[in-house]
């Protein structure tokens, strides 16, 4: 199965949490192909520094075990268009949420994540 997975579960994989635990289950699954869109290594890197982390060995990990997908102007448009559409269902929905949308629908894929934002959408594997 093909899934995007966002910063929040990429986090939980690296604490090592019982939800990082379920998505390292996930990534390390070899009939899964797991994308990481680009924007979430400014996240998770923001998350490194905060928590004094390594980043580039958090890097090394997220690349081994993922495609780094990059974004592309009509991935900015259309999560404009995802992010006006979710703003009227979900406070607070993202601009980067919205990019991680706008990527699964694209791929016809699976979200993981524990975001509350992603909780009520189809499509997601929503770690407890």
């Amino acid at each position: 199965m093909k899934y995007v997975i966002d910063t929040y579960a990429w986090v939980e994989y690296f604490i090592g949490s019982q939800k990082g635990r379920r998505v390292k289950k996930i990534v390390h699954d070899e009939g899964n192909s797991i994308i990481t869109p680009e924007c979430c290594l400014a996240e998770l890197k923001g998350w490194c520094l905060r928590e004094k982390r390594d980043f580039e060995k958090a890097y090394f990990i997220v690349r081994s075990n993922s495609e780094i997908d990059p974004i592309f102007t009509e991935d900015w448009l259309d999560s404009a268009e995802i992010r006006h559409e979710m703003r009227r269902k979900v406070k607070g929905f993202g601009l980067i949420d919205s990019i991680i949308v706008a990527k699964q629908r694209r791929y016809g894929c699976m979200i993981i994540s524990g975001d509350e934002h992603f909780r009520m959408l189809k499509n997601v594997e929503y770690v407890r």
